[in-house]
């Protein structure tokens, strides 16, 4: 039955301390009815939340490729005339919105979940493609495409469970934290020497140093959208966000690394095969910011010995599916052919079409820089 006098610049305030209250009660004579409805909403589904839009991230850009694929006019094909194509705009429309709700599904649901998700968008763009481009989906790809939904699947069920950590200041303390800081000095350390020292030297034949050097920035990019998502959580929950440090040193970090795997990412497209470029810097990437959930925001701490296993077996699964989807996408294997594929012991031969023919026959007159690109950058 004690009473207690608050008062603050505007306000003040007597409160009664009894026994007995009832939770709700209390909330609803603080007026703060909305709040304690929309954090119990989060706390029942946000993980779901968080799920549903790394799957509609995942469509939306696995569309977005094919919608640029049905424009008539690339922007390789030199002007501007790309900008006149309403395919072209709603491409880049469609990868947009996916991007923003990739931004928002690290908000609400693990990273470790989140980013093997993120294969999900080669699936849609080769069966779309197979559809709306008339791309052949070959039998190992369809394969793939079945592997990788199997290993999301398992992923999902055995995904571990996110750690509270809701606000800028619980951030801070697990980035000040001795483990942590070791591992970004190791990250930060290994960077520089592949920047440096490595990729002068042997970037240009071995195509792990770029995509090593792309898929260790990628530890910092994702935890930038990591923090920046609470810190967008916490600006419409009224909190001072943007008085901040650690906001502004998120967007800062966050721009640095997503420019810099943009960069390399480029050169190792304009050097090797895009269907080992991308199977490669999918795995080197995707294990490392799971590496990176676990030590900062440990992930997997409250996970039983069984959903461990269902999830790496899971993040396998995927790599598998990838793999077979990329790897021999050129190849003309099918349930027609496939008995004599194995009783000569040969490899299938690589399907020729019109896009193929033209490349080779072209190749010696087009630079490697000015060819058109088209890749993704895991965020």
């Amino acid at each position: 039955g004690s009473l207690v006098t608050l008062s603050c610049l505007s306000h003040r305030v007597v409160c009664q301390v009894i026994s007995n209250a009832d939770p709700s009660d209390s909330v609803r004579d603080n007026g703060t009815l909305d709040d304690f409805w929309v954090n119990r909403l989060e706390s029942s589904y946000g993980f779901w939340i968080g799920l549903g839009l790394a799957v509609f991230s995942s469509f939306l850009i696995g569309s977005s490729v094919i919608l640029m694929e049905l424009g008539g006019t690339r922007a390789g094909d030199g002007g501007h005339g790309y900008l006149k194509d309403w395919f072209w705009w709603a491409g880049l429309l469609t990868m947009g919105g996916g991007e923003a709700a990739n931004f928002a599904a690290y908000a609400f649901a693990p990273a470790t979940i989140v980013t093997p998700l993120g294969a999900l968008s080669v699936l849609i763009s080769a069966i779309l493609s197979s559809y709306l481009l008339g791309e052949r989906l070959n039998l190992l790809g369809k394969l793939g495409c079945m592997l990788s939904l199997v290993g999301s699947t398992v992923m999902v069920i055995h995904a571990p469970e996110d750690e509270e950590v809701t606000t800028l200041d619980e951030l801070l303390s697990k980035l000040k934290e001795p483990g942590f800081l070791a591992y970004a000095a190791i990250l930060l350390a290994v960077c520089l020497l592949l920047i440096f020292y490595l990729a002068p030297r042997y970037g240009q034949s071995n195509i792990l140093i770029y995509l090593t050097i792309c898929s260790v920035i990628g530890a910092f990019s994702v935890s930038s959208v990591k923090g920046l998502g609470i810190a967008i959580k916490g600006f419409f929950a009224g909190q001072p966000v943007l008085q901040h440090p650690l906001t502004w040193i998120l967007v800062i970090t966050l721009v640095a690394s997503i420019t810099t795997q943009i960069n390399y990412l480029n050169k190792s497209l304009d050097i090797f095969n895009t269907s080992l470029v991308f199977p490669i810097y999918y795995v080197l990437f995707t294990t490392i910011v799971i590496t990176t959930s676990i030590i900062l925001f440990k992930e997997w701490v409250t996970m039983t010995v069984v959903d461990i296993i269902g999830t790496v077996c899971g993040f396998l699964t995927i790599i598998l599916g990838v793999f077979l989807l990329h790897a021999f996408k050129d190849m003309d294997v099918s349930l027609e052919n496939l008995p004599q594929v194995l009783q000569g012991g040969q490899q299938a031969p690589a399907t020729q079409d019109d896009k193929n023919i033209l490349i080779e026959v072209d190749n010696s007159s087009i630079a490697p820089e000015d060819k058109p690109k088209v890749f993704v950058i895991y965020t």
